[in-house]
């Protein structure tokens, strides 16, 4: 074995994940961020961020904006720091909100969890993923999560290639107009009940796309959204904890 593969073996960790509800991430990861009280210049700081997520009076992080790059926590070190927790899917798009002081976790809203999710899709649920102009980064790590590492296939979640066979719409990428009909098409063809997740920044809110004449969004305005999974791409453990929280409840 290189010196090079010993190297990463030790950076990272490792990667098989017997229980994947369990707190913990191999490797280096930024997850929900935690945005103390101290006193900074919150105009240089919100101009830091490519994306807007930054807002002011008080300090807060959109994580349905916001791309990790970290800038912000290299800039202001004192004022913000991403922790490792991956737990930050919602079924509430306002709870991706984060604001300063405030250090409770992200989790669903289960008086908006409806009721036919758990009822029908608590032990098998099969879904289509759409890259609507994704990068492949979001695609990527959803294919992950069908890996031994963490094998989300134990739990009945599966991605299917015909929508006629599944239970919903895994949304990736942030929409572009030759791809706003292909979507469509696809959401049609999934039967009813059905399931509607958007997953990673690009797709929850443009990303840095947003405003790009390129989009076309209006896609979003029409179905309401089970599951908000953010990151930039989202981490496996953030995906599949947030669907089985969405399809089983929060493990006791």
């Amino acid at each position: 074995m290189l010196i090079e593969d010993i190297m990463i073996l030790k950076r990272l960790g490792k990667q098989f994940i017997p229980d994947v509800t369990k707190p913990h991430v191999p490797g280096p990861f930024k997850g929900r961020p935690e945005i103390s009280a101290a006193k900074v210049d919150e105009d240089a700081l919100v101009s830091v961020c490519p994306t807007g997520a930054i807002g002011k009076a008080p300090v807060s992080i959109d994580m349905g904006k916001c791309v990790m790059c970290g800038e912000c926590a290299f800039a202001f070190p004192d004022k913000i720091k991403f922790t490792a927790d991956y737990k930050i899917a919602t079924n509430v798009r306002e709870r991706l909100i984060v604001i300063e002081g405030d250090t409770s976790p992200i989790a669903l809203d289960e008086l908006k969890v409806r009721k036919e999710i758990r009822s029908l899709f608590g032990r098998s649920l099969k879904l289509r993923e759409v890259s609507a102009a994704g990068s492949n980064a979001d695609e990527q790590e959803l294919n992950a999560c069908g890996n031994p590492n963490f094998d989300m296939g134990r739990f009945g979640i599966e991605f299917l290639a015909s929508p006629r066979h599944c239970d919903g719409v895994v949304i990736t990428g942030p929409i572009s107009e030759n791809m706003a009909g292909p979507l469509q098409i696809c959401y049609d063809a999934v039967p009813s009940p059905k399931i509607l997740i958007l997953v990673g920044t690009d797709t929850i809110s443009g990303g840095i796309f947003a405003g790009s004449g390129a989009l076309d969004r209006s896609f979003l305005d029409k179905y309401p959204v089970d599951l908000y999974v953010p990151g930039n791409p989202p981490h496996p453990l953030t995906f599949v904890n947030g669907v089985l929280e969405m399809i089983r409840g929060k493990k006791k």
